[in-house]
């Protein structure tokens, strides 16, 4: 089928694209061909526009015939002849459908067969202006351009010229006006993100654009696509500004946004983009607060994530399953456990099936804090939604247990893991082993020890010592040594502890040559054992064990090991309790020889084993020992017993000069000791006249300061309850004798005479006064008279003469009844308390008389 066209007079003029184009041809008739490609370019345009605009009036299959057969005999009534008479000009111009004033259409096309008869006869399609026009004439009637025929159009440009002013140019020379829906359909066709963009930004220049939501969509999914985070933010910008102008807000996009930039770690810009979300109002999807809390999270950053949790219930957004499992086990591993809770129950309410993760993270945060009941409930809800318990959650709730001192939901685990065919670790064995040990549960931790050695777990020396070291707390010897031969044996190096545990239990067993055995395989393996065989040492001696002490002693000092001063102290002071005078003096000079002092205590001891000695040859090593001490006090005593000739001055002046030579800020304590016991010891020497002196001269010293009190004419009174019963008599007689001068001298009688003895010497002070008929009665604690009869019994001769001078005679009866009825000093050298026992002996006055 061919076609052909006629031509109306008044139309065929005006076939030029452009109207203003007025070719020359002096006649028409004469230039055939010059209408043929006139009418091939007219036919061609429609045959262009029929393919744009959809238009099927015209079938692309056949062409337009080189000479066409025109129809019509006036068809150049609207020809233009120039007044040129070498040439005819003539004016193309073409009727747009925007003109008002346009005629009416009168092109026909007719359709003819093959032997030239026509088949159909019709109207043309008239032409478009560019910008103006939004439909196409066909004949008479209007019709619209079709969707897919602009958004084609409109890709094919974009395609062909991508960017820049040349495709603004070509869009601006569009033969419609293009809309919103022309430039979105055409956005999801364009891959080209950069295309896209200089498509979008001219829609916007143009007056019928209308921001949308789904165009920023578009854009932004295919920057996302090609990594542009920088073109994304720029968008970001343009759209906020945009909304802002416009009051439209894109919420899709905006969170689209986010989700992109959080997706690829644009932590810092994600976060700006939410703020400025937020601050225009715009609603943030859930989706959008699960990417940034994912975000903060992958970033180390808890803390931010729960502030964008809190927002997120600040705006009442609701959760979704993927905010339950972000939320949940990071609330629980920070610390947030009632949080986490709360979220769970509130993830069931909503019937969100928590995951495995949910319930490991709550299980092992709650055990960590100590919340055994509340995750053990969630572990059996655990395995109620038929989640099986991996071997982690197992060591957690294990570790829990233990930690808690729950041993036996421990082991309940312990044999759970093992049915569910999970093979424990080397650190679960580990913990189960030192946990029952530490516990004393020692068969469980054996039993364990022995199935880690069984399946191949090499215990750590950590393993070793903890076992070893509570057998060795328990007293049990043979486990013990076995648990350390197997140790060496592996090849394992026993730590310092270790060592020191098995000593201490071999030195409280009495076992020497194994501890020396110990001791020196200790040494062998290069660390340090003076300290520990000082520990050994010190356990004989808290013991009481001398021998054993001594023995150890001489191992130590065979091997070269030594011990320090206060050690040879506390053994020396064993050796002299024990009665091992012999043994106590080397010891001694070792102390003194090794640069240590000898205070006045420890020599205020050895005077008062003297005291209490009664074998002569126990006190010539006494004596030994203290001349060995070096100490003043010894050349004090020596001094004492001497004559005044060698004295060169009186005793009272001898006993003012040592007594001042003492600090009394530092050795007050000592001091008083030392008088306690050497008045004992004068008194049993029989050396009255110097116990006097010494008594008079440290109440000087203010050493017994309450000791005596005036009271006026009412009560006079001396206390001598902290005073040793050598030191009380003396002190007595003395203070008798002072409350005699003041009562004859100066006429001052007080009411009443109380002398507070204390239980334990008021036996021994009433007989003493009895002795010379005194009128003290007794009574619980006190010796108590009237101070007119105390006046009358100082009037008798044997009172003047028993207060001047010394205690009555028979005073080995005397003595031998004090030794009898109450204890002596004790030296006892932290307490400084008084001596407690009073053994006076003959041999002792001997002796001393001797010297």
């Amino acid at each position: 089928m061919i076609y052909r066209r006629k031509l109306c007079p008044r139309n065929f003029g005006r076939l030029s694209k452009n109207p203003t184009l007025n070719p020359a041809f002096p006649n028409f008739n004469s230039y055939p061909n010059l209408c043929t490609r006139e009418l091939n370019s007219y036919v061609g345009s429609f045959r262009f526009w029929s393919s744009i605009l959809g238009s099927s009036l015209i079938s692309p299959k056949y062409s337009v015939p080189i000479n066409p057969n025109l129809v019509g005999s006036s068809g150049l009534s609207r020809l233009n002849f120039s007044e040129n008479s070498s040439s005819v000009g003539c004016d193309f111009v073409r009727n747009y459908c925007s003109e008002k004033n346009s005629d009416e259409w009168t092109e026909e096309i007719e359709y003819l067969d093959e032997s030239g008869s026509v088949i159909y006869t019709g109207k043309g399609i008239r032409s478009v202006e560019p910008g103006l026009d939004d439909h196409v004439m066909v004949g008479g009637f209007k019709k619209p351009l079709l969707n897919a025929s602009a958004i084609a159009k409109i890709v094919e440009v974009v395609k062909r010229w991508k960017w820049g002013p040349e495709l603004e140019t070509q869009l601006d020379k569009l033969q419609f006006v293009p809309n919103m829906i022309h430039i979105t359909q055409a956005l999801k066709v364009v891959k080209d993100g950069e295309g896209a963009l200089s498509l979008f930004r001219w829609a916007k220049r143009q007056p019928w654009y209308l921001p949308s939501d789904e165009c920023y969509v578009l854009l932004f999914d295919g920057l996302n696509e090609s990594r542009d985070f920088d073109g994304i933010q720029s968008l970001f910008d343009e759209m906020v500004q945009d909304s802002s102008n416009n009051g439209v807000l894109s919420s899709t996009a905006y969170n689209r946004v986010i989700q992109f930039l959080a997706k690829a770690d644009k932590m810092e810009v994600a976060f700006c983009c939410f703020k400025k979300i937020q601050d225009s109002g715009c609603k943030v999807d859930t989706q959008t607060y699960n990417s940034l809390i994912l975000l903060f999270l992958n970033k180390g950053l808890p803390y931010k994530a729960f502030e964008v949790y809190e927002s997120m219930q600040a705006v009442n957004c609701s959760l979704d399953g993927s905010t339950y499992e972000l939320m949940v086990p990071n609330l629980a591993k920070s610390g947030r456990l009632d949080a986490a809770f709360k979220l769970f129950q509130e993830m069931k309410e909503k019937s969100v099936k928590p995951s495995f993760n949910v319930f490991a993270s709550l299980v092992d945060s709650m055990g960590k804090a100590g919340r055994l009941d509340m995750a053990m409930k969630v572990y059996m809800e655990m395995q109620g939604f038929g989640f099986r318990p991996s071997a982690p959650m197992f060591v957690s709730m294990i570790e829990s247990n233990v930690k808690a001192g729950k041993l036996d939901a421990a082991l309940r685990l312990w044999d759970e893991i093992k049915k569910a065919g999970f093979r424990p670790n080397f650190g679960l064995y580990t913990m189960i082993v030192e946990s029952h040990a530490k516990s004393g549960k020692l068969d469980i931790a054996m039993s364990t020890f022995t199935d880690m050695e069984k399946v191949g777990f090499l215990p750590t020396p950590s393993t070793y010592s903890c076992l070893l070291e509570m057998h060795a707390a328990s007293g049990q010897v043979d486990p013990a040594m076995k648990i350390y031969n197997s140790m060496t044996n592996a090849g394992l190096r026993p730590g310092m502890s270790t060592y020191t545990g098995l000593l201490m239990l071999l030195a409280n067993k009495k076992l020497v040559d194994v501890a020396a055995k110990i001791l020196l395989e200790m040494k062998s393996m290069g660390y340090s054992v003076d300290v520990s065989a000082s520990d050994v040492l010190m356990v004989y001696i808290k013991d009481g064990s001398v021998d054993v002490a001594l023995r150890w002693l001489r191992f130590m000092g065979s091997s070269g090991i030594r011990t320090n001063n206060f050690i040879i102290r506390q053994l020396f002071e064993s050796c002299m309790k024990s009665g091992l005078f012999e043994s106590a003096k080397p010891l001694l000079e070792t102390y003194v020889n090794s640069a240590a002092k000898v205070d006045l205590v420890l020599y205020t001891s050895i005077l008062a084993h003297l005291v209490r000695c009664q074998d002569e040859e126990n006190e010539r090593h006494l004596m030994s020992i203290l001349s060995t001490t070096r100490h003043k006090a010894h050349a004090f005593m020596c001094g004492l017993f001497t004559g005044p000739e060698q004295r060169k001055q009186p005793v009272l002046s001898f006993v003012r000069e040592f007594f001042q030579g003492i600090d009394y800020e530092l050795e007050e304590g000592p001091a008083r000791y030392f008088v306690n016991v050497l008045l004992n010891y004068l008194v049993l020497m029989g050396q009255i006249n110097r116990a006097r002196c010494v008594w008079k001269v440290a109440y000087e010293n203010k050493l017994f300061p309450k000791a005596i009190v005036f009271d006026q004419q009412i009560a006079w009174s001396l206390d001598v309850r902290n005073l040793s019963v050598g030191a009380a008599l003396i002190s007595v007689v003395h203070t008798l004798h002072r409350f005699r001068k003041r009562m004859l001298y100066y006429g001052v009688v007080p009411r009443r005479i109380k002398l507070v003895t204390g239980p334990t010497l008021k036996i021994v002070i009433a007989q003493v006064l009895n002795s010379v008929e005194s009128p003290f009665e007794v009574s619980k604690v006190v010796l108590r008279a009237p101070g007119d009869a105390v006046m009358e019994w100082f009037k008798k001769p044997i009172v003047q003469q028993f207060l001047l001078n010394e205690i009555p005679s028979r005073s080995d009866i005397l003595m031998h009844k004090l030794n009898t009825l109450f204890p002596s000093s004790a030296p006892e050298l932290r307490s400084l308390s008084p001596p407690k026992m009073l053994m006076g002996r003959k041999g002792i006055y001997k002796f001393l008389m001797a010297e």
